[in-house]
């Protein structure tokens, strides 16, 4: 999986090349972050009736797929009560000292943002419910029968948790959770003024059909809208005059294998399958990933979700199924069954 994914340009997962990018373009206020209203409107709300009553804000949860803004959010949340951030990750944290000496070096009122918050072991998820809760942790000192349990207190902080698998948290953990929050893909015009805003910050030239180009092919994702602007701004300055206009940004997606629904190879190879071999189902999504040599997780994970919310793939008991959305855009015919 960690080859194939490598090599997608269109990957929504957090790579190398992101890192510094996304540092520089992440909004700092909630004013200046462009989508996600829902979301957004309700943060406000409860950060601003937090910071009447001069006390931590709740604990917040966001769900949703990679790159549509969760440790952002997190960042934003931060600023907005005027605190500073530790951030983390599920799998950074083996053991529960690790834990303990995170959540011990808090300041009051501090944002703490663990991502993948689904994949921290049993041990470390547990010693976080006292913390949550009662604002304290219990420490054990020692070992056999000289041991001692001693409660240790904690400034109040406030927990932010991201996760792309909300279905993967034990509900121990969910129910500490006092603000859930769904991310959902952004719309082309939400997507297009994320792509002229980073081009200011890039000093590239673009117009309002090539940042519309961009943003059809970004897969309703931020982070991939922004890195493909860094590719199509590369061609611009060398194959064009520097600007991007719609032309230019079709020339080079093109050349990038990604298409005019953002899909690549992949995604085109699993839809052909379906249709080709199976006769456009219903399919396990066992047979789809043995066909294709992937495995059924990276299936569901990576590549499904983006092609069942765009009605390329439809779910239903039997198993998968192309849809006709799916024939016109291989420009294949629908075969009589």
């Amino acid at each position: 999986m960690d080859t194939i994914m490598a090599k997608r340009v269109i990957t929504t997962d957090l790579i190398e090349e992101d890192k510094t990018v996304e540092n520089h373009l992440r909004p700092q206020l909630l004013d200046d972050y462009i989508g996600q209203s829902k979301v957004k409107n309700n943060l406000k709300v409860y950060i601003e009736a937090a910071k009447q009553r001069e006390e931590s804000l709740d604990h917040v949860l966001f769900f949703g797929p990679p790159g549509l803004g969760k440790t952002t959010l997190a960042g934003i949340i931060a600023n907005e009560m005027g605190t500073n951030i530790k951030i983390t990750s599920g799998p950074a944290i083996e053991k529960p000292g690790e834990m303990a000496a995170i959540l011990n070096n808090l300041q009051p009122g501090d944002v703490l943002f663990v991502d993948e918050i689904h994949r921290l072991n049993r041990q470390v998820e547990e010693l976080l419910y006292p913390a949550m809760e009662d604002y304290a942790i219990d420490i054990v000192i020692g070992k056999g029968a000289t041991a001692k349990s001693i409660r240790l207190d904690l400034p109040k902080f406030t927990l932010v948790g991201a996760t792309t698998r909300a279905g993967m948290l034990t509900p121990p953990l969910r129910d500490r959770f006092g603000v859930v929050s769904h991310l959902e893909f952004y719309s082309v015009d939400e997507l297009k003024k994320i792509i002229i805003r980073s081009a200011k910050v890039f000093s590239v030239e673009i117009d309002n059909k090539g940042a519309e180009e961009l943003a059809r092919r970004s897969r309703g994702t931020p982070r991939l809208a922004n890195r493909l602007l860094k590719r199509v701004r590369d061609f611009a300055q060398v194959k064009y005059d520097g600007k991007i206009t719609a032309e230019v940004a079709a020339f080079a997606l093109d050349l990038l294998e990604v298409d005019r629904l953002g899909l690549d190879q992949i995604d085109r190879e699993i839809l052909a399958v379906m249709i080709e071999r199976f006769n456009g189902g219903p399919v396990g999504i066992e047979a789809i990933a043995t066909t294709i040599g992937e495995d059924v997780g990276t299936i569901e994970e990576v590549y499904e979700p983006y092609l069942v919310q765009n009605g390329l793939i439809l779910r239903t008991p039997r198993g998968r199924v192309a849809s006709d959305m799916a024939y016109s855009h291989l420009g294949l015919e629908m075969r009589e069954i």
